[in-house]
């Protein structure tokens, strides 16, 4: 029985990689928020954690001065995906669409994108690596979907096009 229990524990730890597993003691410096102001827009969004332990993701979408996104950025030491072939995300949405991107490095200067819609409750969102597309700033690039063996950044994404509050509960990110 113990070596079937370790093998059990010894194939999940293969089949999964956490990238971010959020708690009341998380340290969320790392979290980067990039907001249209970059392009002169008035968009907010800020990250926090909340007393839940949970990473909060927020703020307000402004189409002034060609604004119209707010996203939130997470760099790391590189992980191998080359054994995988998803992304799992446990989160609770507002109802609206977000984006989420991964770069294989991070100075590159596209991201691997998927888009998915929130539906207000808590869920797990799972997005396959293969279908992960390249653009850059909002354009889909003429080059294959996500093929890589790493990544080094995530980042999640609101611009849907309209003035909007938003709100984003991230619980835990892994690869599988």
């Amino acid at each position: 029985m113990k070596i079937l229990i370790s093998m059990l524990i010894l194939f999940s730890s293969i089949t999964s990689k956490v990238i971010f597993d959020f708690n009341e003691k998380s340290n969320i410096k790392d979290w980067l928020i990039v907001d249209d102001v970059v392009m002169g827009g008035k968009s907010s969004g800020t990250f926090s954690l909340s007393k839940e332990g949970f990473g909060v993701f927020e703020g307000n979408i402004l189409l002034d001065n060609n604004g119209g996104f707010s996203s939130v950025r997470y760099g790391f030491q590189k992980i191998q995906v080359k054994n995988h072939t998803k992304i799992v995300i446990k989160l609770r949405g507002d109802g609206k669409e977000y984006q989420f991107r991964i770069k294989a490095n991070s100075d590159d200067y596209y991201s691997y994108i998927a888009p998915f819609k929130t539906s207000g409750e808590w869920e797990e969102i799972e997005i396959p690596l293969k279908e992960m597309y390249p653009s850059f700033r909002g354009k889909k690039l003429d080059k294959p979907n996500f093929t890589e063996n790493y990544i080094e950044e995530i980042t999640f994404l609101i611009g849907n096009k309209k003035k909007e509050k938003f709100k984003l509960l991230i619980d835990k990110i892994e690869v599988k």
